[in-house]
């Protein structure tokens, strides 16, 4: 696989160390838990590199790599996604402080269009403060599109893009994505058959079959390991800019732990705690 990508930076010196070499430190920092700067560079003082530059240009830089992480994501996540035609989408909560700084809190809050909001967690059954992390992924487990919403955005609200991202397929959704309006605007405009399962009052109500249930849990599966592994509930960021730079670069390594397992070493994709050696 070649990814091309031409270094951002043209003008000026030649920076120590290259974009790649700034995405790869990133990516690697998630895979091992790191998600503190501060912590990293703590942890590198001793290292060999020879061209590491100063934690805040490293900040810096890779929030201005933020879209060649995602063409470093996209392009992994191809190798896989290729003849699949059976998706799953689902959303889950990324909190950036509790209830009851809500008010005061100034985190991500430069402009209103970014800005947190408070939301509801119906699987948690309780209200949070920050954003929503909406994902579909395969049935074997990789991200195919991510999005980052405020808390307050209803699920339903994100099957309107889903047309411009997939077709010919069939996605799997949990009762949050019932909608009679979307699933047939889905199947007119890209032929989408959402499959949902259906309230026990609705007419003519029927259980929804069990491998769709079971293939549900997959994406909830992501969404534990992005929690467990990648510490993605941890947030240290002070701008939006900062919070989806790590928010992606979580994800991408995730993938790019899928992409070694299959491709490299020929094992389960998803044995993400399993040494890379």
């Amino acid at each position: 696989m070649n990814i091309v990508f031409n270094d951002v930076s043209k003008v000026g010196r030649k920076p120590k160390m290259s974009d790649i070499e700034v995405v790869a430190l990133s990516l690697t920092a998630e895979y091992m838990s790191i998600d503190s700067e501060n912590d990293l560079f703590k942890q590198l003082g001793n290292t060999t590199i020879s061209n590491l530059v100063e934690r805040s240009q490293f900040n810096k830089r890779r929030r201005k790599l933020f879209p060649f992480s995602e063409k470093i994501r996209t392009t992994l996540a191809s190798s896989f996604l290729e003849f699949e035609d059976y998706f799953i989408i689902d959303s889950m909560p990324l909190e950036i402080c509790k209830k009851a700084r809500q008010n005061r809190i100034k985190i991500c809050s430069k402009d209103f269009e970014t800005a947190p909001s408070k939301g509801f967690c119906a699987s948690q059954d309780t209200w949070f403060y920050g954003y929503k992390l909406h994902g579909i992924c395969s049935v074997s487990g990789v991200f195919h599109s991510i999005d980052i919403t405020k808390a307050n955005v209803h699920d339903i609200q994100i099957l309107k893009d889903v047309k411009n991202q997939l077709s010919d397929c069939v996605l799997l959704g949990d009762r949050g994505y019932l909608s009679s309006t979307q699933q047939l605007d889905l199947f007119q405009t890209a032929n989408i058959v959402l499959e949902t399962p259906m309230r026990i009052n609705q007419k003519d109500y029927k259980k929804q079959p069990y491998i769709f249930r079971k293939s549900r849990k997959r994406i909830e599966t992501l969404f534990s390991q992005l929690c467990d592994q990648f510490k993605i509930r941890n947030n240290y960021a002070k701008t939006f800019d900062g919070f989806k730079t790590r928010i992606l670069a979580k994800i991408t390594a995730l993938t790019l732990i899928q992409y070694i397992n299959k491709f490299i070493f020929d094992r389960p994709i998803n044995n993400i705690k399993i040494q890379i050696n």
